[in-house]
C-alpha cells in the first residue's frame, strides 16, 4: 500500500513539475537522490513490472532493519535501471490490415506460452526505446513499389538516421508479407532486417518472406519464434517470464476475422461513374448490423469471394483436365473444378505464373519474354490465367495446375 501511495504522490509532484525533476513528497523517506532513481526506474516500466517490483521492495523491507530500509530501495532500482526487463515487444507495419492480424496473432500465442509480451502499432513506437528491449519482433507488409507501409514511415526512416542507437544487446526477428508479383517483393521487411543488423543487433531467427498465402508458412515461423524467446526469457538471463490470463476474449475484437468471416448481405452495387466513362467505379453496401464488426475511415474490408465456374472450365479446358481430378488444399480433398472456384486466383496472372507455364509448356514466346523483367511484367498485368495457358496447348495435371496458381486472397 505504501508503494502506491508514493507513486500516486510522485505523480502529482511530477505533474506540477511539468515533467522536470521533483522533491520527494513530504511523507517519503527517501532523499532527493534516491527519489529521482527511483523516478527515472518506475517511468520506464510497464504496470506489470511495477506491480513485480513492488511485491519485491516488500520482501527486502522485511529483512531489513527499519533505520536501514531506504539503502536497499534504492540498490533495488538501480538494478532495475540497469537492465532492460526480459519481454518480448512486437512491432507491426500494416497497411491493409494482414501484418496487424499475424502480429496479434503473435501476442496471443505469445501470451499462451506465459511469455511477458508487448504489442505495438509502428506509429506509437518510439525507435530510441529500441535500445530498452531485450527482444523485438517486427512484422512487417510491403506498400507499393517497396514503400513502407503509412504507419511506419517514421520508424522505417529514423532506423537508417543518425539518431538511432547502438542495439548490441537487442535480440530481434522479421516477418515480411508481400506480394511475389511486385519487382520489391516484401522489401520493407528486408530494410527493417537490415537496419537492424547495421545497428548491431542479432537476429535470433531467419527472416521470412511471406507472399499473399502467408497463413500457414506465418503460423509455423510464429511457433519456432517463440520458442527461441520463451527459452532465452526463462533461461535465467533475463528477466522473469510471467503467466498472463489466456482464452479470454477481448471485448475490443470482433469474432470476425480472415480465418472466420462474417456471411453478409450486398445491399446495394451502384455504377458511380458516367455512361460513357472507360472505368466502373461502383457505390457498395453491406450488410453488417449484426455482426458486431466496427471500423474507423481509412480501414480496409476485406471480402472472399467465389470465382466464376464457367471461368474455371475454361481454365481446365485448357490444361486438358475433366473438372473431376482430386488435389488437397489445406489437408482436405476436393475436386480440382472446386478449388479453382474457391481456393485459387484465376483471373489476374503474375509473372511468377508466366515464368513457371514459360517453363512447362516450352513456349518461345513466354520464355523471351521471360527474359525481360520490364516486359514481362506489362504483360502479366494485362493477361489473365485463361488467356496465358492460351500461349500454347499444354496437358497439365491437376497438382502442376494448381502449382502454377496463387491462393485466393480476400
Amino acid at each position: 500500500m505504501s508503494f502506491q501511495q508514493n507513486e500516486y504522490s510522485h505523480k502529482k509532484v511530477s505533474e506540477d513539475n511539468n515533467g522536470q525533476g521533483a522533491n520527494p513528497p513530504i511523507a517519503s523517506p527517501l532523499n532527493d537522490q534516491q527519489f529521482n532513481s527511483l523516478q527515472q526506474t518506475v517511468s520506464e516500466l510497464s504496470s506489470q513490472q511495477l506491480a513485480w517490483v513492488s511485491g519485491y521492495f516488500w520482501g527486502l523491507a522485511q529483512n531489513q532493519p527499519s533505520a536501514a530500509a531506504a539503502t536497499p530501495i534504492a540498490q533495488a532500482a538501480a538494478a532495475v535501471a540497469a537492465k532492460p526487463a526480459g519481454k518480448l515487444s512486437i512491432i507491426f507495419a500494416s497497411q491493409t490490415g494482414n501484418a496487424k492480424g499475424v502480429a496479434e496473432a503473435l501476442e496471443q500465442e505469445a501470451k499462451a506460452e506465459g511469455i511477458a509480451v508487448e504489442l505495438f502499432d509502428a506509429s506509437d513506437y518510439k525507435g530510441k526505446n529500441l535500445a530498452k528491449e531485450t527482444h523485438v519482433i517486427i512484422v512487417a507488409s510491403t506498400n507499393g513499389e517497396g514503400e513502407a507501409p503509412d504507419n511506419a514511415i517514421e520508424l522505417h526512416e529514423f532506423l537508417q538516421s543518425k539518431k538511432a542507437p547502438k542495439l548490441p544487446n537487442l535480440q530481434y526477428a522479421v516477418i515480411a508479407l508481400g506480394d511475389s508479383s511486385y519487382e520489391f517483393f516484401c522489401q520493407t521487411g528486408k530494410d527493417f532486417d537490415t537496419y537492424l543488423s547495421k545497428l548491431g543487433a542479432t537476429a535470433f531467427i531467419d527472416r521470412i518472406d511471406c507472399d499473399v498465402d502467408y497463413e500457414a508458412p506465418a503460423a509455423e515461423w510464429r511457433k519456432q519464434a517463440l520458442e527461441q524467446v520463451k527459452e532465452a526469457l526463462s533461461s535465467g538471463n533475463e528477466a522473469e517470464v510471467v503467466q498472463l490470463p489466456v482464452g479470454q476474449a477481448d471485448p475490443g475484437h470482433s469474432a470476425y476475422n480472415k480465418q472466420n468471416p462474417y456471411t453478409a448481405t450486398l445491399l446495394t452495387s451502384q455504377k458511380i461513374t458516367g455512361r460513357d466513362s472507360g472505368k466502373d467505379v461502383r457505390h457498395v453496401e453491406i450488410d453488417l448490423e449484426e455482426s458486431g464488426l466496427t471500423y474507423q475511415p481509412g480501414d480496409a474490408l476485406g471480402v472472399w469471394f467465389d470465382n466464376s465456374s464457367e471461368l474455371a472450365n475454361a481454365i481446365l479446358a485448357k490444361a486438358g483436365l475433366s473438372g473431376v481430378e482430386s488435389v488437397e488444399v489445406d489437408g482436405e480433398s476436393l475436386s480440382i473444378h472446386s478449388a479453382l472456384v474457391s481456393k485459387y486466383e484465376i483471373t489476374a496472372s503474375n509473372p511468377q505464373f508466366v515464368t513457371k507455364f514459360a517453363e512447362l509448356s516450352g513456349s518461345k514466346k513466354l520464355q523471351k519474354l521471360v527474359e525481360d523483367k520490364d516486359k514481362l511484367r506489362e504483360y502479366a498485368a494485362n493477361t489473365q490465367v485463361v488467356d496465358v495457358l492460351a500461349e500454347k496447348k499444354t496437358k497439365l495435371s491437376a497438382e502442376e495446375l494448381v502449382g502454377l496458381l496463387r491462393r485466393l486472397t480476400p
